[in-house]
Parts: structure tokens; C-alpha cells; sequence
């Protein structure tokens, strides 16, 4: 796989502000989100990512799976900027290279991502965590003295109902179940206007019908948003993947449908067959 043309024309990451960003906006013209091309990364002798090449269209619902040790977690840190590449380059759209942002600035160019745990502010409602979480100014004056217009109102109405949580908006988000809290964080994500969204084991612990619910949540999702999904749980995987990506070793062992790599004798070998 070619690498994405190299526009990108900004400087060191302290030189990249967020704004400039913002300004220049996503260039995805060619159908491609996001590029990981040859990417490595080795940590005390372990290569956890080995020329890892893979390529996320604009709206896609991808899902990533793999044995643990695969790549998958370090995968994700190299696109938000968590851990740098030893080689290989990421570019987000046509232009945006990855390499050249704090995970600060990638954040804001528009990749937002779920970790396994839900990081919600519990002793806040439901309401005031999608209020604290909207894409506004966050410095100290402006957010003293904000207050929501009706059009900012509306933003966090839809997402409450988007997110299931319409009837919870009072609540306060520690009292709410794992699913709930779940989705809440999902919806913080959102009221960040991501472009793609990275999402590590999304229904763990879910009980089955919030895992039915996220599956639906996701594929309305999808096409607005990309998505990565990593994940364990086949059965979920199957109702909502057109393509399944496979790790192994840090490298991509397989790619296609789910029926496809289940039926792939590596695949079969290494993950799931066991």
C-alpha cells in the first residue's frame, strides 16, 4: 500500500497549533480517513507493531481483532499520538501527518477515542458531562460565564436521544449502569465532532440487550463517522462488520469479511481456534 501524498506542510508538533487545524480542515477527498503505512514500533526488543499497513475509508465501520499481544492497543496509540512510530508513516486524511501532533492537536483535528473503561465525570448529570464535553472555547473566562444557546441546547437534546439517555439527562452519570456509562463517554466523544472514532472493546461487560443497543448505536454511526472498533465479543462483531481486519504480531495477518477470515486457516491457527 502507497503511503498518502505528503502536503502536510507543518513544523514541529510545538509549532502545530490547533487552530491551524481547525482552519485547514480534513482532507479526505480521496475516500481514505486514515493511512497507516509500514508502521513499527518496538519497545525493549518487542515489536509490537511490524510494517503494519491498513487503510480506513471515509464512513467506514471497520472492526480489528486479534490474540492479545497482536498490536491492536499500540496500534491505537500510534493514530492519537500516545506512542511514536519507529518507522512507517500515518497520515489522517491526505495531509494531516499524525507524527507531527501532540495527542492534544490530533484530538482536535478530529479523532476521538473510547477506552475499555468508561472516563465520565460521575458526580456530574448526564446533561453536564455532554455540556462539559461540547466543542467550545474551554478557557477559564469564556467557560465561567457561558451559557447554552438554544442551538447548543438542541446539540445535547439530540445526543441524549441518540445515546439512549434522554430519560437520564438529571441523573447523575455515577449511578447509571456500565452500558449507560458506556454510551454516555461515547456521546462526550461525539460532542467533539470527530471525524473517526477509535473504540476499544465497547461492550465489554455489557449485558445483552445494551450490547444489542450499542451494535445499533454504532451502525447509525457509521457513514457520518468512522469508526475502529477492537474487539473480542465475534457475535457482535458479526452484527455489525462488513470488514474485519486481523492482527498478529503486530502485522495485519488477514482482511475481509468476518465469514472470510473465519474461514482463513491463519486466522483459524493463531486466534480462533483458540
Amino acid at each position: 500500500m502507497s503511503a498518502a501524498p505528503k502536503e502536510f506542510s507543518g513544523g514541529a508538533s510545538g509549532e502545530f497549533a490547533p487552530a491551524r487545524i481547525a482552519t485547514e480542515g480534513l482532507d479526505a477527498s480521496h475516500g481514505v480517513v486514515l493511512y497507516l503505512d509500514d508502521i513499527s514500533v518496538s519497545f525493549d526488543g518487542f515489536r509490537a507493531l511490524n510494517k503494519l499497513s491498513l487503510a480506513i475509508d471515509v464512513g467506514e465501520l471497520r472492526c480489528v481483532i486479534g490474540p492479545n499481544g497482536a498490536g491492536k492497543t499500540t496500534m491505537m496509540d500510534v493514530i492519537t499520538g500516545k506512542t511514536r512510530a519507529d518507522s512507517g508513516t500515518a497520515f489522517f486524511g491526505q495531509t494531516i501527518d499524525l507524527a507531527q501532533l501532540t495527542e492534544a492537536e490530533i484530538a482536535h483535528a478530529g479523532i476521538g477515542r473510547k477506552f475499555q473503561k468508561p472516563t465520565i465525570f460521575e458526580q456530574h448529570s448526564v446533561f453536564e458531562n455532554l455540556e462539559l464535553s461540547m466543542k467550545m472555547d474551554k478557557r477559564v473566562r469564556k467557560s465561567l460565564f457561558a451559557r447554552l444557546d438554544s442551538a447548543q441546547q438542541d446539540r445535547i437534546a439530540e445526543m441524549l436521544t441518540l445515546i439512549r439517555l434522554a430519560d437520564s439527562a438529571s441523573r447523575q452519570a455515577g449511578l447509571l449502569s456500565h452500558g449507560q456509562k458506556q454510551w454516555l463517554e461515547i456521546g462526550m466523544l461525539l460532542m467533539q465532532e470527530p471525524r473517526l472514532l477509535l473504540l476499544d472493546e465497547p461492550v465489554a461487560g455489557m449485558s445483552d440487550e445494551e450490547t444489542e443497543r450499542t451494535a445499533e448505536l454504532f451502525l447509525t454511526l457509521a457513514g457520518k463517522h468512522s469508526l475502529v472498533v477492537v474487539e473480542h465479543d465475534m457475535a457482535f462483531i458479526g452484527r455489525i462488520a462488513k470488514k474485519v481486519s486481523v492482527l498478529h504480531e503486530g502485522s495485519l495477518l488477514a482482511e475481509g469479511t468476518l465469514e472470510q477470515v473465519q474461514a482463513d486457516p491463519r486466522v483459524v491457527e493463531v486466534y480462533l481456534g483458540r
